[in-house]
């Protein structure tokens, strides 16, 4: 569940965007903050330090990503830093993607398999979620080492289980309330 704080900061940047006619633009940017932050921990830790100023954060965040993200993202991550709400920041994008896509008619799906799946396989599933949601489809290939064999698809709260250990499962309460498998 998104944090009460995380919700009102993604909805706000949302409502600048769309007032400003910028959703696709801020989206983009948000994804490039997003991996710069999952790549570089680093970033996420100076920006939470004790010991660092606000002055020495918000220079650092304008040099860093001031090339990356414009002027309202900017201020956006100044004024985190000068409210204490930096631990924040991810769900706050996030939140902002959640609601960009929404507006963009964009959803997005996790596959969860045991191996990483080719490009073909990942665009057949892409294709069929396009299909079955008539929308545009963007999808993400995760390793769950507790997937023995098949897939599981998530798009949004609908969760499509066809794992080897889901078909077992099945087999075994249909046996158990005396049924066929």
């Amino acid at each position: 569940m998104v944090n009460e704080i995380a919700e009102r900061y993604g909805q706000g940047l949302f409502e600048l965007a769309t007032e400003n006619n910028t959703v696709r633009e801020k989206k983009a940017q948000c994804e490039s903050l997003l991996k710069i932050l999952k790549e570089n921990n680093e970033v996420e830790l100076f920006l939470r330090a004790v010991k660092i100023t606000k002055e020495e954060k918000k220079n650092f965040i304008t040099n860093v990503f001031g090339k990356v993200v414009d002027q309202d993202i900017l201020n956006l991550l100044k004024l985190l830093v000068d409210r204490g709400r930096v631990t924040y920041i991810d769900e706050i994008l996030r939140k902002f993607e959640t609601l960009a896509n929404e507006e963009l008619g964009i959803v997005k799906a996790v596959v969860y398999s045991a191996r990483k799946l080719s490009q073909e396989d990942l665009n057949r599933i892409q294709e069929a979620l396009i299909q079955k949601t008539k929308k545009t489809v963007t999808i993400e290939n995760h390793i769950d080492p507790q997937i023995i064999a098949g897939i599981k698809v998530t798009v949004g709260n609908n969760v499509t289980d066809i794992t080897t250990k889901t078909k077992i499962e099945r087999m075994k309460n249909a046996i158990l309330k005396g049924g066929q498998a």
